[in-house]
């Protein structure tokens, strides 16, 4: 190790009293300035050395030295003193809170014990300025967008004079636009002296931005190089021990007796007398995977929560597997349409996160009879079938007893993909199924949502990565500003490129032609 680092480990371990060894020997330096790029499948011990170096997990051995000095990180509280924050791929933030209140929450400048609003609000506005983040220091957080929440949660880190900043997933829950301001964000950071560490399962962002990656697997630091120096191919194989692909071609087989699954006509949604969704007419059918996509904010999240009951259209008519679902609750469009459903936000909308494993698997089912013997939860049947999907899915876990919010997102989002795939539906809406998940977990996704494509059920497949979309799909649609303007019934020739023509509203096919091809197919 050099004396050029800000920030080194050495030798760093972490066992815990079960035995788990989540990281062993980890020896890596940070330099100051640098971006530096942190890799490695779901469960491969990124997470768990983050948390280490601010202060939410104690090392069992070896040390973590800051500016040459060795730190005993018993807290948060301990890593912020020194310079270090974190921003979690799930928000800390008070949603009730105004952005001004949540940025200097814990660290109010006070004078003879009364709190200098004026101060905080003019130091934040001057950081803000700085860095131009267009926050209005008054505006409610639950107001913000996704993107704008995240500016929130890194000024709070610069506020209270981080120089080390901690990002895991940044990029997860952004559009293509939001990614690309906040690394214009980052590299101006980075000229500030800032050092980033960048936690992303997304390689092509990540040898966009870094300056360096390293690679963990199973605990271990495979790993560390310049980023100009090393392929997105290498990268991929030394996180995973092997080589992967989205391509998928090989596994798509072709079905027969395909039906219309999905069926909307005319459908209308207004929200504060403003037109969300416009005309939407739509089919899909069984046996295929209909991408939805386009820039997040123009319909494609509306529509979902129409298909499954969460919003009420002003005019249109939709059936599900010939279900007509007006009127019907979520439950009721499961149990009579055979719909499943994977949500984009897996902790609000997903799971129960402070129940377990065993009991988020099972939530829809609680009411099925294998399960629940006349108002007797029938815990042997519970057992079986939830040790079955955890082994089928890969969920790296300790048990089935273990608290599922514990869990890395990405292991999260397989028990999410497990329920819904163990429901058996007969059409599948998977709304941002791989998003914040490593490219290995990412596959295995793919693959179970194509054996249901291939059992001829019908997923709809919203996504805002347009790699996975343009891989995992037969037909795409885009959505610019709550209408369908473009639909490719082939996508082996099409490019991101022409997609983004579309996404941007550049380009628009006419909704004859749309309609037309998309119901000439029986």
């Amino acid at each position: 190790m050099g004396q050029d680092y800000i920030l080194e480990l050495k030798n760093v371990d972490k066992v815990y009293d079960n035995g788990v060894a989540a990281n062993r020997g980890i020896s890596v330096g940070f330099k100051e300035g640098e971006i530096h790029a942190i890799v490695g499948e779901n469960g491969a011990g990124k997470s768990t050395l983050m948390k280490m170096i601010f202060g939410l997990e104690k090392p069992t051995g070896g040390a973590i030295y800051f500016k040459g000095k060795e730190m005993n990180f018993s807290s948060p509280l301990d890593s912020i003193a020194v310079g270090i924050g974190m921003v979690h791929q799930h928000f800390m933030l008070i949603p009730s809170f105004t952005v001004l209140q949540n940025i200097v929450l814990g660290d109010e400048p006070t004078k003879f014990n009364f709190i200098q609003a004026k101060e905080s609000k003019k130091k934040a506005m001057a950081l803000a300025k700085q860095y131009n983040f267009q926050l209005t220091m008054d505006e409610k957080i639950e107001k913000l967008s996704v993107g704008m929440k995240q500016k929130v949660e890194i000024l709070k880190l610069l506020y209270k004079g981080a120089k080390i900043l901690i990002l895991d997933e940044p990029t997860a829950v952004l559009t293509p636009q939001e990614t690309e301001q906040l690394f214009v964000e980052l590299k101006k950071f980075k000229e500030n002296g800032h050092t980033i560490l960048f936690i992303s399962h997304k390689l092509n962002e990540v040898k966009q931005i870094s300056d360096r990656i390293s690679v963990i697997r199973k605990g271990q630091l495979i790993s560390t190089h310049n980023t100009e120096e090393v392929s997105l191919e290498k990268i991929s194989e030394l996180m995973i021990g092997r080589r992967v692909e989205y391509q998928y071609d090989d596994i798509k087989d072709e079905v027969k007796g395909r039906k219309t699954a999905l069926n909307i006509e005319g459908l209308n949604l207004k929200q504060n007398n403003i037109s969300i969704l416009k005309d939407i007419n739509l089919q899909a059918k069984t046996g295929e995977i209909l991408g939805v996509v386009g820039v997040e904010g123009n319909g494609q999240a509306e529509l979902v929560e129409v298909l499954f009951g969460y919003k009420k259209p002003q005019e249109g008519r939709i059936t599900i597997n010939t279900v007509p679902i007006e009127g019907l609750k979520i439950k009721e469009i499961r149990k009579n349409a055979k719909a499943a459903y994977i949500p984009e936000d897996r902790m609000r909308q997903g799971i129960a996160s402070t129940g377990t494993i065993k009991e988020n698997l099972i939530s829809s089912f609680y009411d099925d009879k294998q399960f629940n013997h006349r108002f007797c939860m029938n815990q042997k049947a519970i057992d079986k079938v939830s040790s079955q999907l955890i082994q089928d899915f890969n969920v790296v876990c300790q048990s089935k007893e273990t608290e599922i919010g514990s869990l890395s997102g990405g292991n999260i989002q397989k028990v999410v993909v497990a329920r819904e795939y163990y429901a058996d539906p007969d059409f599948l809406i998977a709304e941002q199924p791989t998003r914040g998940v490593d490219i290995g977990s990412a596959r295995f996704i793919h693959e179970k949502l194509i054996k249901l494509r291939n059992d001829n059920k019908a997923i709809l497949l919203i996504s805002a990565d347009l790699s996975e979309a343009l891989a995992v799909s037969d037909k795409i649609i885009v959505m610019y500003s709550g209408e369908i303007v473009g639909f490719f019934e082939d996508v082996k020739n099409l490019t991101e490129t022409e997609l983004g023509f579309y996404m941007l509203g550049v380009k628009k096919q006419d909704k004859g032609d749309i309609r037309r091809l998309m119901y000439e197919e029986a």
